[in-house]
């Protein structure tokens, strides 16, 4: 197609086309959109709307240049050229919590109740943060407490009340009184005899199969309408071991018409025998065994809990306890239900990890491709990113269904000051380097925005290793410049041994001439100045791994647990470190 417009206004084009490109490459995680692109465009430079059509080519041909750019370059060139942009992009203030229903400051009372069948994941630390900064904000306090009275169908793991609150002291949790609930069981015994006592409850012998038929029909089972003192006579014999697992229930009395057939006199109580599956507190010690409804009603009274922020999935849970509270003559707590909360390419289920961890061999707990608090922060992740994330869905009522990149792209702004930057090559080839007479000097960035260098000197027919996959840049354009080092041009690829080298001359040193030759710049290493990295690559149900040359330095700055950036490949939490070895989880780009 001939273009029709002037070579200054082409010019024009492309750098304002460069710049958008840019932008919009940083702002969604390094890939630029075509289409957003031509519309800053032609925003910008609006006497070339007749002419749209001769730019597409232009405008693409920039867009595939920038996207072959790695972020961090994509940002340095803001950074450089138009730093303007990059604050008019500043994220937005993030909202206040909005206010809690009829809360006094001083008097709001909230609390975190985690089953501690596992650890706590993602969706569970929403709940946790909200009790938390609500607590913080009326100037209240926070219970933590583990609901743990099933050892039959959700047993608890011995080993995770620690971990739950190592993780909640890890997300900056802090709490003001802490209960186990299978340490309070006699409390309850009282409760159900003064629930019995005032009608509000009765034993119930009838089989599950029989007691269904009646709850189905809307009628009350033979055993609901007995005298009180057969009832309290029956929780006796049930305490004092007269009946088996199965032969009994207790029942809090309701609506036998209500619609939702599971909230037809709920049972309180159940027989659980111990002696098959001992209770990792309180082992074979008890046999009457409160359900959840029954313990959480009891304890958020008694305690004094002011305000539940929980799932909308325990909506029919309020109603359940609900009917409690009014035979007893309490008051509910105020009760705010919010969506569930899901993070796409990691596993968030509960009973998913366990089985992958009996089935699979998967750690226990801190798997990074579990979304449980340990894993996220394994693979990198900040708490503050995951308090960003939870306090922009709040308690939102809809489901808030969050994408990884999203998470990524938040966590990248909190750790990318902080993070220090290595040059890493995989699947090496040798280079040998020649087209100088004396030493060059390298200085490779190691922290953003500081003044902070690793410096190499390098001498004539130095030997240097860089990632295969990066060949093909040289012979896709003219010159590549070696990162912090120089401009240098493929001579001749030599096998050797079955082993490809390739010999590199320097054309030039300075940054602004690779930049006038748009040439892609590329990460290498010295052999000598290096050790073996091996990156784990966490994507959905697999792992992937990564074996590298990383400089060798990186043992003198690092430690387990720290955050670092691998040039042109992205960020990464280091794992372990030998003396010969590095083990990192990547986190993102």
């Amino acid at each position: 197609m001939k273009m029709t417009l002037d070579k200054s206004l082409l010019e024009k084009v492309k750098e304002t086309a460069y710049k958008h490109a840019l932008l919009n490459a940083v702002k969604h995680n390094g890939k630029p959109s075509l289409k957003a692109v031509i519309a800053k465009v032609v925003g910008e430079i609006p006497e070339i709307r007749k002419n749209v059509k001769e730019i597409i080519s232009i405008v693409r041909d920039v867009v595939e240049e920038v996207s072959k750019l790695s972020l961090d370059e994509q940002i340095a060139i803001i950074k450089k050229e138009w730093p303007e942009l990059l604050s008019e992009e500043k994220r937005e203030e993030k909202k206040e919590l909005p206010p809690l229903p009829n809360a006094e400051p001083g008097k709001v009372v909230t609390r975190f109740a985690p089953n501690p069948d596992y650890v706590i994941h993602l969706g569970n630390a929403r709940p946790a943060l909200l009790s938390y900064w609500y607590a913080e904000k009326y100037r209240g306090k926070m219970i933590l407490r583990f609901e743990d009275t099933d050892p039959r169908t959700k047993a608890s793991f011995p080993e995770a009340y620690e971990r739950i609150k190592e993780d909640l002291k890890w997300l900056g949790i802090k709490w003001n009184e802490e209960y186990i609930q299978s340490m309070r069981l006699p409390i309850f015994y009282d409760i159900l005899y003064k629930l019995i006592e005032k009608g509000g409850a009765y034993v119930d012998k009838c089989k599950a199969s029989e007691f269904k038929k009646y709850r189905d029909a809307g009628k009350p089972c033979p055993h609901r309408e007995l005298p009180v003192e057969t009832h309290l006579e029956e929780l006796d014999k049930i305490l004092e071991g007269y009946y088996g697992e199965g032969e009994a229930v207790i029942r809090v009395k309701t609506d036998l018409t209500h619609p939702d057939p599971s909230v037809r006199d709920w049972v309180a109580a159940r027989i659980i025998d111990t002696t098959k599956t001992p209770h990792p507190i309180v082992g074979e010690k008890y046999i009457l065994w409160p359900t959840y409804n029954l313990a959480a009603a009891v304890d958020d009274h008694l305690m004094g809990v002011t305000h539940i922020l929980r799932a909308k999935e325990h909506v029919s849970n309020t109603i359940k306890q609900s009917y409690l509270y009014n035979h007893m003559g309490w008051k509910y707590p105020e009760t705010i239900h919010f969506g569930r909360l899901s993070l796409e390419g990691v596993i968030l289920s509960k009973s998913k990890m366990r089985t992958l961890v009996r089935e699979q061999g998967m750690e226990a707990y801190d798997d990074p491709r579990f979304g449980t608090i340990s894993g996220l922060r394994r693979r990198g992740i900040v708490r503050e990113a995951l308090w960003e994330i939870i306090k922009d869905v709040g308690t939102k009522a809809i489901d808030a269904h969050i994408s990884y990149v999203n998470l990524a792209s938040i966590n990248r702004s909190i750790i990318d000051p902080v993070a220090t930057r290595y040059m890493g090559v995989a699947d090496p080839i040798y280079a040998v380097l020649k087209g100088f007479t004396e030493n060059l000097k390298a200085k490779i960035p190691r922290l953003l925005n500081k003044n902070d260098y690793h410096e190499y000197i390098i001498k004539p027919n130095t030997i240097v290793a860089l990632s295969a996959s990066d060949l093909k840049l040289f012979l896709d354009n003219n010159i590549v410049r070696l990162m912090g080092l120089g401009n240098f041009a493929l001579e001749k690829t030599i096998i050797k041994e079955e082993r490809l080298a390739v010999v590199l001359k320097l054309h030039s040193i300075s940054h602004e001439e690779a930049k006038r030759l748009r040439a892609p710049i590329i990460q290498w290493v010295l052999p000598s100045e290096s050790i073996h990295l091996e990156l784990i690559i966490p994507k959905s149900m697999k792992i992937t791994r990564k074996y590298m040359l990383i400089e060798k330095n990186i043992l003198d700055r690092e430690k387990p647990g720290n955050h670092i950036q691998l040039y042109r490949i992205g960020f990464a939490r280091i794992d372990s470190i030998e003396e010969d070895k590095v083990t990192a989880i990547f986190s993102h780009t």
